[in-house]
This record gives C-alpha cells, sequence and structure tokens, in this order.
C-alpha cells in the first residue's frame, strides 16, 4: 500500500501529475463500437453527438483474428474525429490475453493525447491495476502526454468482487467500475445463460393457502453484487456503471435492468446496439417531477440546514443532499441535452 504522500506522485519521470479529483462529466451512455467492423466504424461521426462516451471495442465479441485490425481501426476512428464532450474510451484485451500489451503500447503512443479512458477487463484486484498505472505512466512520459489516461475497471470475476473495495483505492487512475454480468455468472459457477436481466426461476412464492396458484415475483440476481461495487466506488470518489444488457431486442427488460442500477446509484450503463441507446439516456436522466420536487427541498432549505415542508412531506438535512444530487444531474444533463433542459426548467 503506497503511502498517502506518495499517492499521487506520477509513476515515470515526465509523467502527468495525476488528477486528484475526477472531471465532472456526463456518462449516461457508454456506447460500444467494434473497432473491427469498418461499417460501424464509418457511423461514428454522426454518432458521437447522441451518446456521451464512444468505446472502441478491442475485447469480447472480437474474433481473435480480427485483434489487430480492431486495435488499428480504434487508432484510425480516433484520429479521424472530433470528440468534443463525448469522452472516447477503448476496453482493451484482458491482461491476461496475448494482446494487452500491443493494445496499451500502440494505442496510447498513436492517440493517447486524446484517448479519455483505458477500460480494463477482468480486474481481480488491485495488482492488475497497478501494473497499467505504471506502463501508461511510463508512455504518458515517453509520449510527451499532458493528461492522464484513466483507467476504468470492469467488475466481473469472483474474486474482483473480493476485492472490490481495493480495486477502487488502487490509484488515482482510477475512472469508476462497470459491473460485467455475463463473465461474473461464469466466474461463479452461476446457471444462467443470460447476459444481464433477471431470470424466470430466481423468485420468492408466497407461503401456501387455501387453494389456487401461490403468487411469486422474480428478484434481481445482481443487486448485492452491484450495491458493493456502488459502495466501493462512492467510498473512493470514483464511479459506478451497470454494464450489458444482452438481449438487444428486449427493450423493456433493459429498461428495468438500468434502471435499477441507477436507483442503486449507478451512474450510466454501455450501449451494444443503438436501440439501447435512448433507453440509457432516459433512465440515466432524472425524472422532470423529482427534479421539480428536488429544486422545492433547495428552495425551501437554503443552507441545507434544518427541517421544513414541502408539499406536505418533511425534509431535512439528508432530504436536501438527496434533492441537490438531483438537481446537479439534471444540470449536467440540461448542458448537453437541450430537450431535456427544457424538461427540467432550468
Amino acid at each position: 500500500m503506497k503511502l498517502p504522500r506518495n499517492f499521487f506522485r506520477p509513476l515515470a519521470l515526465g509523467a502527468p501529475a495525476p488528477m486528484r479529483e475526477l472531471s465532472v462529466r456526463l456518462e449516461r451512455v457508454i456506447h460500444f463500437v467494434p473497432a473491427h467492423n469498418e461499417k460501424v466504424r464509418a457511423r461514428v461521426g454522426d454518432i458521437i453527438k447522441d451518446v456521451d462516451v464512444i468505446l472502441g471495442n478491442l475485447e469480447d465479441a472480437i474474433p481473435a483474428d480480427a485483434k489487430d485490425a480492431a486495435r488499428k481501426g480504434f487508432i484510425e476512428m480516433a484520429k479521424k474525429n472530433a470528440f468534443g464532450t463525448t469522452g472516447l474510451w477503448t476496453r482493451i484485451n484482458s491482461l491476461a490475453s496475448p494482446w494487452a500489451l500491443d493494445d496499451i503500447i500502440e494505442i496510447v503512443s498513436e492517440v493517447g493525447d486524446k484517448l479519455d479512458v483505458i477500460m480494463l477487463p477482468k480486474v481481480e484486484g488491485p495488482w492488475d491495476v497497478h501494473y497499467l498505472d505504471q506502463l501508461l505512466a511510463q508512455l504518458e512520459a515517453k509520449r510527451g502526454i499532458k493528461k492522464p489516461i484513466l483507467i476504468h475497471a470492469i467488475l466481473e470475476t469472483a474474486e474482483g468482487v473480493m476485492n472490490v473495495d481495493q480495486i477502487a483505492s488502487s490509484s488515482p487512475r482510477m475512472h469508476g467500475m462497470s459491473f460485467g454480468p455475463a463473465d461474473l455468472a461464469a466466474s461463479r459457477g452461476m446457471k444462467t445463460t443470460r447476459v444481464g436481466g433477471g431470470h424466470p426461476e430466481y423468485k420468492v412464492i408466497a407461503d401456501p393457502g387455501s387453494g389456487g396458484a401461490r403468487p411469486s415475483a422474480q428478484q434481481d440476481l445482481w443487486h448485492y453484487s452491484i450495491g458493493r461495487m456502488v459502495d466501493a466506488c462512492a467510498a473512493n470518489g470514483i464511479k459506478p456503471f451497470y454494464g450489458p444488457f444482452g438481449d438487444i431486442a428486449d427493450l423493456e427488460g433493459c429498461e428495468v435492468q438500468f434502471r435499477n442500477a441507477f436507483l442503486q446509484g449507478c451512474l450510466g450503463a454501455w450501449s451494444l446496439h443503438p436501440n439501447q441507446v435512448e433507453v440509457a439516456k432516459r433512465v440515466f436522466s432524472p425524472d422532470p417531477a423529482e427534479v421539480a420536487f428536488a429544486k422545492k427541498i433547495l428552495a425551501a432549505m437554503s443552507d441545507g440546514t434544518g427541517v421544513g415542508m414541502v408539499d406536505g412531506k418533511m425534509q431535512d438535512d439528508a432530504t436536501w443532499k438527496q434533492a441537490k444530487v438531483m438537481v446537479d444531474l439534471a444540470k449536467l444533463v440540461s448542458a448537453k441535452d437541450p430537450a431535456r433542459k427544457n424538461l427540467y426548467g432550468l
């Protein structure tokens, strides 16, 4: 464990100083682009304005014989486009793969000055982050990159869940974490082939009654693990995200899974298909009625202390903090999304 005085020191001579606070950015929807697919890459210029993050995917869903093409495709995409307020990320291959080192070196060397975040899959513990942290510092120093590239860990193994607190506090480069249900299910030996969402057999059932069908309700397979991730991120000042919802035709199921994650504290989710973009933007933008009520709370308790009554409901210091979370998010959304700005009256 690093001593506090050393935590924010650059790990290589000439590397940029690590950030002490993450920048405030809207990241409701992280849109995955299969970087080996030329037709999809060609549409990125039109997609940029509609999403909060463009992510060039090099890992899962990219065939082994297309890994080099995906890496080169991402570099080409990064060079070709101006991203403005939309974040530019890449998901590299896992550190246990034969492609990860080339991913890191070539991408940082070619487009490190445009890259905001590297998403690191299958993070088992802080040692994985430390490896990437040190390598990034060396490459930034060598290439004269002035802004530190951040690290985003995917929580998708049983060991990673066990070590989630240490991962969250492992480096000042940590941007946040995404929840990966498919790999986590496999790591745990869970008996499901679904990518996110519930399962009809994971349920509670009412006690026996006087006859007839016993009422039952499907439960959330991921509630505990997402809660652990959110707590670890919040405690360390980094950002939690839900990951993929695999059934791209089930927009209702996708919305429910995203909303569960939003209510638990996640700031955004992945979109694997264009039809999931609007779902993520809608879910991870606060409800206008909630924002209107939150604005009333802030107005009634201008200094955030004491007790007040708003629409017949008692408010205090804690509810003022809740209201501020909602209004701050609404302001962030409004800065990028004019239609929602009007809904919020901001």
